[in-house]
């Protein structure tokens, strides 16, 4: 498995328990992390997908919510909410990240983690989200 999905499957598992305890602060993360051996580069890269998710929450979510359509953000699987902040996070404020590879790791993700419907609810959600962005192809 590669750095950058191990950062993002920890991102998701951090940001999971996050919302489930309401705590979101820099220790929770850091207590978090701390019973995850391996590489430290993958953890890097979960503290960046998880502090801009907790930045930027206020844009990601009603961005979310008008292209999930007939969809509620709390009628949503708490699993694949989490996986589409992530990934809408890294479509709208991280450039260096290309939008392909962040919504084929989303899917994929979705698999592993969520239900067998999962990643086409996720496909169609960020599909949405790079339209409605504008959002390209580096």
């Amino acid at each position: 498995m590669g750095i950058r999905r191990k950062g993002r499957e920890l991102a998701l598992q951090a940001l999971y328990q996050m919302e489930m305890t309401g705590d979101t602060s820099p220790g929770a993360l850091e207590i978090f992390l701390s019973h995850f051996e391996g590489n430290a580069k993958a953890r890097d890269f979960a503290r960046r997908l998880v502090s801009g998710v907790i930045t930027h929450r206020e844009e990601i979510d009603p961005l979310i919510q008008r292209c999930a359509e007939n969809w509620k953000l709390t009628r949503m699987a708490k699993v694949d909410l989490t996986i589409l902040r992530i990934a809408t996070y890294e479509l709208l404020f991280c450039p260096d990240i290309p939008v392909s590879v962040s919504m084929d790791e989303a899917i994929e993700i979705g698999k592993r983690f969520s239900s067998d419907d999962s990643a086409t609810f996720i496909n169609g959600v960020l599909d949405q989200v790079a339209a409605t962005s504008g959002v390209k192809e580096l």
